[in-house]
């Protein structure tokens, strides 16, 4: 008799505020697969992730678990009944140890008090599963964002589950990380666990899944063997569509690069955080900045948005030395981040979309200079429109809205300023292909309009694409320059020379 399948979802149909998100999707997951999850943002994977942990329910439809029909009322629910779960962004305590979190609500136990040894070896043996090495007795703050996700990922083993579920768990992971996360994943599936792998990385999905279910505008499009469904064709079944496959070079930038630096740094740099560098950003010039997990890009925005305080060197703007130590600072210099981590450091939850694009433009003006409920619908509605944002309405909760859809409000809230210089960190990490190719038109757009724009991306063939010059950075230092249409392996090279 054949076995019924890990899980199964029949019919789930789930809608927010009257707009559908889910309409009579149906999933199968045979236990010994890993199987991938794919669709454009707001296509309806988060939310049918949280119609199956509790954290929504179904409006209609069925869930069953080993062929036993279920229903989860919570996270905590759903992991009782064998679901674990580890979402895109991590949800961790960064105030507690890493072994604290691993065991957080399930500490082990002896004589009526927290076994402390006990749980310490059992989080380093989890750890060991995914070849991590780590004082577990550190605060997690004190790892880097690859370190926690991979902390998230031991803590959902450390649960008795039949079904895993992996929400963007390589969005923080470097390539070396990834191949060890697959390892482990390969094992789990061979000893017999059902894996659902949500990604919206092609290669990844071809490197290490059995089957992949497509959803489109929340529906079901069709299941497929991956054998069966080449890269291009996976594309158009989650966009619906044809899509150009790449840009062969950026355009020219719209002012030459010859042209004076509108900002320059010279030799800024920070004790322990990024070391001295020297960067020209010119008006209308996308400049990328590109290097492995670690590299110091991040650190290098941060700097120079006044999120690090320099310690060394020198920041001009239009020629003139200025000092940046806050970000108020630099916003009243003409410069705009979009940060890396959109949950913690970019949107505000519980505010709407509309106070979230007006919110950077409210903040320059002052509490004496507010911006009037009209205006701020006008100029919410233009970037909307302008952007292709989709929302019921412009009053909606931000954290609502698929995670593609908040890149872009975000990317509206710093273009109401009217920046100079744009500081982009990672973009386009967990939007899907379309909404990446519509950002980056964007980029070069607002590039021909003569902004200058810093592109930081982890995926080098973004960077290389967009980028009228690259930046190359390793081990917090730059390492050099190359010019527009080099190729993803010119900048590899350039990190191994270095090595």
């Amino acid at each position: 008799m054949t076995s019924p399948p890990a899980l199964e979802l029949g019919g789930i149909t789930k809608s927010f505020l009257g707009v559908r998100a889910l309409a009579g999707v149906d999933l199968r997951l045979q236990a010994g697969e890993v199987h991938a999850l794919m669709g454009q943002n707001g296509a309806g994977k988060s939310t049918l992730i949280k119609v199956l942990t509790g954290v929504h329910a179904a409006d209609a439809g069925t869930i069953r678990i080993a062929g036993e029909l279920v229903q989860p009322r919570s996270p905590l629910d759903a992991q009782r009944l064998g679901v674990s779960t580890v979402y895109q962004e991590v949800n961790l305590c960064p105030n507690l140890s890493v072994a604290e979190n691993v065991f957080a609500g399930r500490y082990p136990r002896k004589w009526g008090r927290i076994d402390w040894r006990a749980m310490e070896d059992q989080a380093r043996a989890l750890l060991a599963r995914l070849s991590l090495d780590i004082d577990v007795t550190r605060l997690l703050s004190s790892h880097p964002v690859a370190v926690q996700q991979m902390v998230a990922i031991a803590r959902a083993l450390s649960v008795s589950a039949k079904v895993l579920v992996l929400d963007e768990p390589t969005s923080s992971l470097d390539e070396d990380e990834v191949r060890r996360l697959f390892a482990v994943l390969r094992r789990l599936r061979d000893e017999g666990m059902a894996i659902l792998f949500v990604t919206h990385f092609l290669d990844q999905v071809y490197a290490i899944a059995d089957r992949i279910t497509v959803l489109r505008n929340g529906e079901l499009v069709s299941e497929y063997r991956v054998e069966h469904l080449p890269a291009p064709a996976l594309v158009s079944a989650m966009v619906g569509r044809e899509l150009a496959a790449r840009r062969e070079a950026a355009p020219a930038p719209a002012t030459g690069s010859g042209g004076d630096a509108l900002v320059e740094l010279r030799g800024l740099g920070s004790k322990g955080v990024v070391q001295p560098t020297d960067l020209a950003l010119r008006a209308g010039e996308v400049v990328g900045l590109a290097g492995l997990l670690g590299s110091g890009r991040t650190e290098l925005a941060r700097l120079l948005f006044g999120l690090e305080r320099a310690d060394q060197g020198e920041l001009r703007v239009r020629g003139a030395p200025v000092r940046v130590e806050q970000p108020a600072q630099a916003v009243a210099l003409g410069m705009g981040l979009l940060p890396e981590d959109r949950k913690t450091h970019g949107i505000v939850a519980d505010l709407s979309l509309r106070e979230n694009i007006v919110l950077a433009l409210q903040a320059r003006r002052g509490v004496m200079k507010n911006l009037g409920a009209q205006e701020q619908a006008r100029l919410a509605e233009g970037f909307v429109r302008a952007l292709g944002i989709k929302a019921a309405s412009l009053d909606i909760p931000i954290a609502q809205l698929s995670g593609g859809n908040q890149q872009k409000a975000l990317l509206a809230r710093w273009l109401a300023t009217q920046p100079s210089l744009l500081i982009l960190d990672e973009p386009t990490r967990g939007i899907d292909v379309a909404a990446k190719q519509e950002v980056m038109d964007e980029i070069l757009r607002l590039a021909g309009e003569g902004m200058a724009v810093l592109f930081i991306s982890s995926e080098i063939d973004e960077v290389v694409r967009v980028a009228h010059r690259i930046a190359v950075l390793r081990d917090r230092r730059k390492v050099g320059e190359l010019p527009a249409g080099c190729q993803e392996q010119d900048v590899y090279h350039l990190i191994a020379e270095q090595a």
